[in-house]
């Protein structure tokens, strides 16, 4: 490749027997290729393997241009941006042409000038394929003029020329995208009479720009993202349109809390000090999981719009910094995050849930504390027994000793930024909790005792074994039976979340 790159005329690229392949043919010939050594080829995509990649592959192999349906947070976009990879390295085009045309197949009038006039002494440039990518974010506002081109009047007065002449034309983004790639993000949010305008590209392969007859055999890979049309209700992908895209490929979300986990921590943005200070046990990981699982079989939260998985980068990336907010605070030198640091994540998971009418009536930051609680209480079973289950059972119930503190009335506070040592205390004031932790989980350091005895305490309250209350700045533990007994009458019966910070 370094010596093509040397090669700056028509007739020496000639001389080393290049050969010309379209786009799709590049797309493909390296796919075979990458597919015979048994390489990845899409990098960073979790969770694809068995399902979209697959079919994603075949389209290519088929030369299809692709559609990739999906909601929202699916990894359409990066897996449009990561065909790229597919390109070759670099490619010749006559130098100076805004189309940049192949120099073996040229197809502007420039291309063709450029030919006729110095022949094989034709000047040649060479572009890397990171610039063969051309991506568009579907808006109402979007022209005509804006994809595919119009007369321009200053150029025409410019060179002197009628508007009939082709050099007047001032090209629009995607004849500038031949030999490339060329993506349109949302594509339902294109109004019908520019998604009409379409057509003949992917089609006929030729565009037109007012009067003009012009045909120019333009060599796109075309992708298209949309949600599906049932939730975007500002438009609709056209039919005509849906039936000339080859390939139509469906994007899901993670199907396992693992798959989730290790997409959030691929993309979860945290600083080298956020890394070294802030312990995050493999727990409090999955709960945040957890809640994205829990939010998308929601009564409260819209199916058609899905939760992106965009919620839990976010909320994992609070979840450390409300940790990393108390160590500094606190002037500690190092910390773990608790289950009350989740109380840093609501404002990460109200902006990413589109609520249905229930929803709404209970308030996105109620939403989001139900769903922290539901993710609490799914976990509960994968690491302590159930107790609703115990509190039944003949051979004794685990959690007795602990239910029997609170029911002494006793009551136990923590505050979000409590200091290590008076969260320890806290905790280790709770009489059989520690020693519940230990039956079950023998094989853990402090810090990772110290979060169980707490889950504990937030599973026992899910499971209406004691009552959570919320504070501005953490959470109350008492008695279930306690609480209840002091109701007043207009109380209501659900928990009552309306008095946390949010």
């Amino acid at each position: 490749m370094s010596k093509l790159l040397t090669i700056k005329t028509l007739g020496e690229l000639k001389k080393t027997g290049y050969r010309s392949r379209s786009v799709k043919d590049e797309l493909r010939e390296n796919l075979i290729a990458q597919l015979q050594k048994h390489e990845g080829g899409f990098e960073g995509i979790v969770g694809y393997e068995d399902t979209v990649i697959p079919d994603l592959q075949t389209a290519i192999l088929s030369r299809h241009n692709i559609l990739l349906l999906g909601l929202r947070g699916q990894a359409k976009t990066r897996i449009a941006r990561l065909l790229v990879n597919l390109l070759d390295e670099y490619v010749p085009y006559i130098e100076g042409s805004e189309l940049y045309d192949d120099p073996l197949a040229p197809i502007s009038w420039y291309g063709h000038n450029q030919i006729e006039i110095h022949g094989d002494n034709t000047p040649i440039a060479w572009m890397h394929r990171n610039e063969r990518y051309t991506e568009k974010l579907a808006t109402p506002d979007v022209t005509v003029a804006d994809l595919i081109g119009d007369v321009d009047p200053i150029k025409a007065a410019t060179l002197k020329l009628t508007y009939s002449d082709e050099r007047v034309l001032h090209f629009g983004l995607i004849p500038r995208a031949h030999r490339g790639i060329f993506v349109i993000n949302e594509l339902p949010d294109l109004q019908a009479r520019i998604q009409v305008s379409l057509f003949n590209i992917l089609q006929e392969k030729d565009i037109q720009i007012r009067g003009f007859k012009l045909r120019l055999p333009l060599d796109i890979q075309f992708v298209f993202t949309a949600n599906p049309e049932d939730y975007t209700n500002r438009g609709s992908i056209v039919t005509p349109l849906k039936d000339r895209i080859e390939s139509q490929i469906l994007t899901h979300y993670p199907r396992s809390v693992e798959i989730s986990r290790k997409i959030t921590q691929q993309e979860a943005s945290l600083t080298s000090q956020q890394r070294e200070t802030v312990e995050a046990d493999g727990l409090v990981k999955d709960l945040v999981e957890q809640i994205a699982f829990e939010a998308r079989n929601s009564e409260y939260i819209d199916k058609k719009s899905g939760v992106s998985a965009r919620l839990t980068i976010s909320a994992y990336e609070n979840l450390i910094s409300n940790a990393e907010r108390r160590m500094i605070i606190n002037g500690e030198k190092s910390t773990f995050v608790r289950i009350s640091d989740f109380l840093g994540v609501i404002p990460a998971i109200t902006g990413k849930i589109e609520l249905v009418y229930e929803g709404e009536l209970e308030g996105p930051a109620k939403v989001a504390n139900i769903l922290v609680g539901k993710a609490i209480k799914s976990l509960m079973l994968q690491y302590f027994p159930d107790p609703e289950k115990a509190k039944k059972s003949k051979k004794g119930n685990p959690y007795a000793a602990v239910i029997a503190w609170f029911s002494d009335a006793n009551n136990l506070s923590l505050i979000d930024g409590l200091p290590f040592q008076e969260y320890k205390k806290a905790l280790n004031s709770v009489t059989g909790l520690k020693d519940l932790v230990k039956a079950f989980h023998p094989q853990l350091s402090e810090n990772q005792q110290l979060l169980l005895m707490e889950f504990i305490l937030h599973g026992l309250s899910e499971f209406s074994q004691l009552n959570k209350g919320f504070l501005d700045n953490g959470f109350a533990f008492s008695d279930m039976f306690d609480s209840l007994f002091n109701l007043q009458p207009d109380d209501d019966d659900e928990l009552d979340l309306d008095n946390d910070r949010y």
